[in-house]
């Protein structure tokens, strides 16, 4: 919305607007692309016009989108629906990622899984088990381990933390 916002004041019709990703029919002048992008920076966004930026950009929006917006996100080949989605290879389209991002595709979407098992916890409506089965884990050990691994606590210590931190906000 912030997005079609800003379009609108600068007088743009977008052709498509989808999360991460507009298009525009036809090319914009200098001063227009130049005033868009000032205040699209203000607002926390920017443009993004190479073609490998913007693979980049897809590939991450396909991950968030699996993670953070549909249930059981793991019962897909990741690697096939990348591929599927961009009509690439997944070779071709890992070793891009990879040189941009300077991690693989399958750190990126682990990484995306435990921010999500992060707000989860924070949320506190699932449990663990729920949250494996949600997020495509083989089991709760799965989870765990892989949890620990990239953030150096266990799920369970994390939760404390957090309701330790929320015990002293209620106290103020």
């Amino acid at each position: 919305m912030v997005v079609e916002t800003i379009l609108q004041e600068h007088q743009i019709v977008p052709s498509l607007i989808d999360l991460g990703e507009v298009e525009i029919e036809g090319d914009l002048s200098e001063e227009k692309l130049s005033a868009l992008n000032t205040s699209l920076k203000k607002m926390g966004f920017e443009l993004i016009d190479d073609k490998k930026s913007r693979m980049v950009n897809k590939i991450k929006t396909i991950i968030i989108s699996q993670v953070f917006h549909l249930r059981e996100a793991n019962s897909i080949n990741l690697s096939k629906h990348i591929s599927d989605q961009l009509n690439y290879d997944y070779n071709h389209i890992s070793n891009i990622f990879s040189e941009s991002e300077g991690i693989s595709i399958e750190k990126y979407f682990i990484n995306q899984r435990i921010e999500r098992v992060k707000e989860l916890i924070l949320y506190d409506e699932l449990s663990l088990s729920e949250m494996a089965y949600q997020l495509g884990y083989s089991s709760v050990s799965h989870l765990s381990n892989q949890f620990k691994k990239v953030t150096g606590l266990t799920p369970s210590f994390y939760k404390s933390l957090k309701e330790h931190k929320r015990t002293n906000i209620e106290e103020l």
